[in-house]
């Protein structure tokens, strides 16, 4: 009795672990140095303006303040999931944002 109890609880650990890690998905999307070359490029030919703040030090995680205007990614910048993402110029450096929720996701130095 006790053994068929054992093997049921851990049959039911089993089943809601993989029922867990079923939901959960993660992108992952590589960011490359010449990405931001090319961002700054793209923003200088669009007439892009970069919001500048010498006290906003933009990091990974951080909430993009809703004064810094955020642009598509460039039809060129082939990322998987691109639609997802925006970018933004700060004291002159691009940053990727998740559209949804403006949190930066990379940044460049």
């Amino acid at each position: 009795m006790r053994k068929s109890l054992l093997t049921i609880a851990a049959a039911a650990l089993l089943a809601s672990a993989g029922m867990a890690s079923a939901q959960t998905t993660t992108t992952t999307t590589t960011w490359t140095n010449e990405q931001a070359p090319a961002l700054r490029t793209y923003s200088t030919t669009e007439s892009y303006k970069s919001y500048s703040d010498p006290a906003l030090r933009p990091s990974i995680g951080m909430e993009l303040p809703t004064a810094v205007t955020v642009y598509p990614l460039p039809p060129n910048m082939k990322v998987q999931n691109g639609d997802t993402y925006s970018y933004g110029i700060v004291n002159e450096n691009p940053v990727i944002i998740e559209r949804s929720t403006r949190k930066i996701i990379h940044t460049w130095p």
